[in-house]
């Protein structure tokens, strides 16, 4: 007992974590669907980006958590489907604290972000179909 070293085991990144959770990737599908649904009824209206500061907020803990997923896994999917997301929130909180942004800005901005969640949506139900490689990633040593 006395010549043993005890060392504690490196930490490891998730590889997947919403690949082949069919529960996750249906949530980020419908969330995401209805915020593109959000964003798309906004274009054309008197709709202006809210400057509440709980709602910029409310943006900035988004982003913070986004970084925080996109940093926990290896899958690129899952990163796009993460980094779209945090696009979103990023745009809604700069948007929030632009006040004096002009009309055609915050039309575009909204079909920017439609798209975006549009795009989210569609990553979502390709995480649908995706199988977790039983936990591992291609770079995986095991």
């Amino acid at each position: 007992m006395e010549g043993q070293i005890a060392t504690k085991r490196a930490r490891t990144k998730a590889a997947h974590l919403i690949c082949g959770s069919k529960l996750l990737s249906v949530l980020g599908l419908v969330c995401c669907g209805y915020f593109a649904k959000v964003a798309a009824s906004r274009i054309n209206g008197a709709w202006r980006w809210s400057h509440d500061p709980w709602d910029i907020g409310t943006h900035l803990v988004w982003m913070v958590f986004m970084i925080g997923l996109i940093s926990e896994t290896r899958c690129w999917k899952e990163r796009v489907f993460f980094a779209l997301v945090l696009a979103n929130f990023t745009c809604a909180f700069g948007m929030g604290l632009w006040t004096g942004a002009s009309e055609p800005v915050v039309r575009e901005t909204r079909l920017i972000s439609a798209a975006a969640w549009a795009a989210a949506a569609l990553v979502s139900l390709a995480l649908m179909f995706s199988k977790a490689a039983a936990g591992r990633s291609p770079g995986d040593e095991r």
